[in-house]
């Protein structure tokens, strides 16, 4: 039952009669990137809503986020610890982005 008493089937039929149309989406992972990382929503519930001839999304389920190195920070942890951008972006994405503890990581190794 949908909040308000409205039976669901009866909400579908006035949706209808207003140009709306929904339909599930059945989907298993969804990621939103954004400038500082990605939000990622797994084992969701996706309804994709048609009106006015726009589509839109309404998305539910486990959310995470995932913060995305700056260009920058992997460029600096690349000069001081003398190692490549994959091993600079690793050791960024393992010490949840602290530059310093990334380079003790990689210069500890090689010493």
């Amino acid at each position: 039952m949908i909040p308000g008493g409205m039976d669901p089937k009866k909400m579908q039929a006035v949706m209808r009669q207003m140009g709306i149309k929904s339909e599930d989406v059945p989907a298993s992972k969804v990621t939103i990137e954004t400038s500082s990382g990605a939000i990622i929503i797994e084992e969701p519930q996706v309804v994709q809503i048609t009106m006015q001839g726009q589509k839109s999304f309404q998305i539910s389920g486990n959310v995470r986020t995932e913060d995305k190195a700056s260009g920058e920070d992997v460029k600096m942890v690349m000069e001081q610890a003398g190692c490549s951008e994959e091993e600079a972006k690793a050791a960024l994405e393992k010490s949840g982005g602290d530059i310093a503890q990334a380079i003790i990581m990689l210069t500890e190794g090689k010493e």
